[in-house]
This record gives structure tokens, C-alpha cells and sequence, in this order.
């Protein structure tokens, strides 16, 4: 069996983050998103894979290459030229599937390892034409439900339902195993409201055919398909739980360290140091002296946490300082980032309220009561730069010291207050 993942998005919804880098390589756990899916699907015996790549592609080739040497499985690419949806993108893997069963996901899910197992299994085990993976949802109005017959396969996929049509609430998680009967289905498909060639409606033209699809209902699972900037976090909880302790750098004398923490090679942790695990550190970073690392953190390569700075439960990317008295919570900060001394992030509201958030225009309520801020790449900030929870910064800007950041600041933006207190802004050319 082989395996395709569908990775071409923008991945618009985790702007900033995602200006600079295709959502794949975004890092949890101290490696980027796509990745974990590839090890998931090698160590279950696949080892075979074709990504479907489109937006910044270069970058996912660039880190992948063909797999062999780093990854231990083959890797070969297509380019979704246009990306006109979901089953759009599945039928240029025809080709490489050669009429056979496959397996077929979404490249930003996250899941448990034990959700592959089970699925081939029951693809081996079962008298099905496919199977499509489902979670349990507390609204499904808000999403596409498929409901299940007696014997588990698939009988109906209604678009976010109406309130009382008693349809189940198992919505689509975003993994699959079919055979090349789904293709017969795709080049039946019409484009949907949105313009798009929807893989739901080539189920439907399946299951309306009579064609057998099972149901796999994972949500006994951790499972997330990575839509909104907090729920990186969240992933990046459920990889941290499972990683285990090893120290390749340098400890200093005087270091505590609690826990599973994973430190890598020219890592040097300096004197007067505290970690919590679970917590992921990777390669050639200083931390220290009398720094604070609060479990759930990620800090990935070459990034310096310094004197009396605190980390916690946040992910900071490649090449990024909290060099001096800086506090970072709950919170997603992009590569070569410098936080000038005494900046810190607010992560809780003084009503204990959920923390909302902006996102492609929308106010969106988090449901979650601790949540920082979302920092895009080289971004600096200025000395007691104070950054309100729920706030995200773009790229390439500037903040100046002493300024209370309350509000988005786009990328490339000089943001700082004046003598009088006055915020200023303006864009750099």
C-alpha cells in the first residue's frame, strides 16, 4: 500500500505563521507538523508516499527531498497547479497509486499512531471499497456529518445539518483508505458552491452507487486538523506527553530538571536553570543562566533563553531570543525573533474570561482562558514592550520600547508609542 497526503493549502486562518512558511513545516514537538504524519505512516509499514504540494512547495521539497536518507521512506511530489479543491488534488495521485488500495490524508491532521494501525486493519479485515475516518462533534451543524447504517458503513453525508434532522454528529477527520474506484467517483464530481471539487461529494456519488465505505470513528483518539493558531498548542501538548527523556548537550552544575525533557546536541543549559517537563530543546541553544522552562514548551534550534526569562507551554521557533527578564505564555513565536529586555506576554484576562482572537477578519472566541499572542518570523520588540493576550504581530516588524501592544499589527509595521503615550504606527517600505 501506498500513501498520499494532500498538503498543498495556504493555511490562511495561521497568519502570520504561515506568510513565511507553507503550514507542513510549522514545528510542534520539535519537528514541523507534516513530518509526524510521515513517521506515523512509515512506521506502520508504508513506505512509499506522494505529497501534493502547491503553496511555498519549494520549502516542503527542500526539507523533505526524497525521504530516503532522513526518513527512511520514499518521497515524490505533485504540484496542485490549481488548487480547486479537496478531490481536485486527490486525482493527481492516480498515477502514482497504480489501481491499488491507498491511504489518503489531509497533511494537517495530527493524530494518535494506533489511528493508522487500526484503519488498514479494518481495510484488510473488511468487505469495503473504502474507509473514511470520523469524529464525534458537540455542533454538527458547523460541519459535514456522515452517518453510519447498522454495520457501520457509510449510508448519508449531509453539509452541516439542521438543527433536529437526527443525522449523528461522526464529522470527517481527514484520513482514508480507498481503492481506485474513488477515481471513477472524482471525474463525476461537480464543483460545489464554493468552486471547489469537494472529496465529500465524490464520497457521496460512491455511497449513492451502492459502493461499500466503512466508518472509523477515532474520537476515543487526540485528533486535530490544525485550522486556528491555538490549536498548535494543543498538538503540541499531545506530542510532548509521548516524547522521551535524553540529554545530548551540555548541563551545568546547579541545573534542576523535572520530568521527561529531551535536550539536543550543542545545547548548553546554564547554572541556576529550571525545567519542567514534558518539554522539547533542540539543537545549539544557550539557556541561562536562571532561566525558567514550564512544561509544554518547544524551543527549537539555535535560540537563546536568558537571564531570569520564563517559557511556558509555547512554541518558539528557530533562531529566537528571550534574552533578558522576558516572560512568554501560551504562546507561538516565528523564527529570529529578538525580545528586547523586560518584554512580556499577557496570557490571561483579569476576568478570567475566555481570550479571543482575529482571524481572517473574524472575532473568534477561543474557549480558552489562557492564550498569548502569535508572533510571525524576525520579528523585535523594544525594551518593556508589554504584549496583550490574544494579539498577533506580523512579520518583519518593529516594536518600539515601552509600548503597550493592544491590538493586531500587520507585517512589516513599526509600532511604538511616543513620549506621550501616543501609539504610532506606519509601515516599512
Amino acid at each position: 500500500m501506498k500513501a498520499v497526503i494532500l498538503a498543498a493549502g495556504i493555511g490562511k486562518r495561521l497568519r502570520p505563521l504561515t506568510n513565511t512558511r507553507p503550514k507542513p513545516l510549522i514545528p510542534i514537538g520539535g519537528a514541523p507538523l507534516l513530518e509526524h504524519s510521515i513517521n506515523n505512516i512509515k512506521n506502520i509499514g508504508i513506505k512509499e508516499i506522494l505529497l501534493i504540494v502547491g503553496y511555498k512547495n519549494e520549502m516542503i521539497k527542500e526539507y523533505f527531498g526524497d525521504g530516503q536518507d532522513k526518513f527512511g521512506v520514499k518521497i515524490k511530489y505533485v504540484i496542485q497547479e490549481k488548487r480547486l479543491g479537496t478531490a481536485h488534488a486527490a486525482k493527481c495521485c492516480q498515477n502514482f497509486v497504480e489501481n491499488k488500495p491507498f491511504l489518503l490524508m489531509n497533511g494537517d491532521v495530527i493524530t494518535d499512531e494506533q489511528v493508522f494501525i487500526d484503519v488498514v486493519k479494518l481495510f484488510q479485515e473488511g468487505n469495503c471499497d473504502g474507509i473514511i475516518t470520523l469524529f464525534s462533534v458537540e455542533n454538527p451543524e458547523s460541519f459535514g456529518i456522515i452517518s453510519l447504517d447498522e454495520q457501520g458503513y457509510a449510508k448519508e453525508i449531509v453539509e452541516k445539518p439542521i438543527k433536529g434532522l437526527n443525522v449523528g454528529n461522526l464529522a470527517n477527520a481527514g484520513i482514508y483508505i480507498f481503492n481506485s474506484k474513488l477515481f471513477d467517483a472524482i471525474d463525476q464530481t461537480k464543483k460545489s458552491i464554493r468552486g471547489e471539487y469537494e472529496i465529500t461529494d465524490s464520497f457521496a456519488i460512491m455511497i449513492k452507487k451502492g459502493l461499500k465505505i466503512l466508518g472509523y470513528d477515532l474520537s476515543q483518539f487526540f485528533w486535530s486538523d490544525i485550522g486556528l493558531p491555538w490549536q498548535l498548542l494543543d498538538a503540541n501538548k499531545f506530542i510532548l506527553d509521548k516524547i522521551e527523556a535524553e540529554i545530548n548537550g551540555i548541563v551545568e552544575d546547579n541545573v534542576i530538571i523535572k520530568n521527561k525533557v529531551f535536550i539536543g546536541k550543542d545545547t548548553r543549559i546554564m547554572s541556576g536553570t529550571y525545567i519542567e517537563g514534558p518539554v522539547y530543546i533542540g539543537e545549539g541553544n544557550k539557556i541561562g543562566p536562571n532561566a525558567h522552562i514550564r512544561p509544554y514548551s518547544c524551543i527549537c534550534n539555535n535560540c537563546h533563553i536568558g537571564n531570569s526569562s520564563e517559557v511556558k507551554n509555547s512554541i518558539a521557533m528557530s533562531n529566537t531570543n528571550f534574552p533578558h527578564f522576558n516572560y512568554v505564555g501560551d504562546s507561538i513565536i516565528g523564527e529570529k525573533v529578538n525580545f528586547g529586555a523586560g518584554t512580556k506576554i499577557a496570557n490571561l484576562k483579569l476576568t478570567g474570561t475566555s481570550v479571543k482572537m482575529i482571524v481572517e477578519g473574524k472575532i473568534i472566541d477561543t474557549k480558552r482562558k489562557k492564550l498569548g499572542t502569535i508572533i510571525g518570523d524576525n520579528v523585535k520588540t523594544g525594551i518593556s514592550t508589554n504584549i496583550v493576550c490574544g494579539v498577533k504581530v506580523g512579520e518583519n516588524s518593529l516594536i518600539g520600547a515601552n509600548t503597550l501592544v493592544n491590538e493586531d499589527i500587520p507585517p512589516k509595521s513599526v509600532y511604538y508609542a511616543d513620549f506621550k503615550n501616543i501609539i504610532l504606527k506606519k509601515q516599512i517600505n
